[in-house]
């Protein structure tokens, strides 16, 4: 969850001793425990290296690697997600990455008789949307606003605004729109209770 400062800070305002009041501090008394664990997440990141706003959402994630390989931008959200940090990912700004996604920044190559590793950064762009269970191949660029279909499996770059599925993953005939403003982490349910 974002970081307890940042929440405090942004809570939802209510007259004291409304419905809404009320509402609201049941659902953060409710939450409290996942936010702690949360924060204990992205503390532990952190301290091995690892960059990431104050405001991004930190799930159940897998992180392997070097921790310093790690960037996440304002406003994102992992779910339960497993990475492999050979090489740099970096992640932008409102970005959402779902359940089950799979981020690998080294592989083998299947061409070398020695079958040796090779890396490659990852690099995902403000407003993409990972949906569940995509796997993102060593190298790959996903452009701002691009959505990868669930269970697409990515080993090229994806354009900015478009919007990719299947395996291996391929652009579909529609484009996702250029006007996009929203922030992913607001809807998980512990930040109901806090933003505003």
């Amino acid at each position: 969850m974002a970081s307890l400062n940042y929440l405090w800070q942004n809570r939802l305002q209510s007259r004291r001793f409304s419905a809404p009041f009320f509402k609201s501090w049941a659902k953060r008394l409710l939450t409290f425990p996942e936010l702690l664990k949360s924060n204990r997440r992205r503390t532990a990141l952190i301290r091995k290296g690892a960059t990431i706003a104050p405001t991004a959402e930190i799930g159940l994630v897998v992180i392997n690697g070097k921790k310093d390989n790690l960037v996440i931008g304002d406003f994102s959200t992992l779910g339960r997600v497993e990475i492999a940090l050979h090489d740099k990912v970096t992640i932008g700004n409102n970005v959402c990455i779902n359940d089950g996604v799979i981020i690998l920044s080294a592989s083998h190559d299947v061409l070398d008789p020695l079958w040796r590793h090779k890396k490659a950064p990852i690099t995902i762009g403000d407003y993409a949307w990972i949906a569940t269970n995509a796997i993102l191949l060593p190298g790959v660029k996903i452009g701002k606003g691009a959505v990868v279909g669930a269970g697409a499996v990515v080993s090229k770059d994806v354009n900015e605004y478009a919007i990719v599925t299947g395996n291996p993953a391929k652009e579909i005939n529609k484009k996702r729109t250029e006007s996009l403003n929203y922030n992913p982490c607001e809807f998980l349910a512990t930040n109901n209770a806090w933003l505003k």
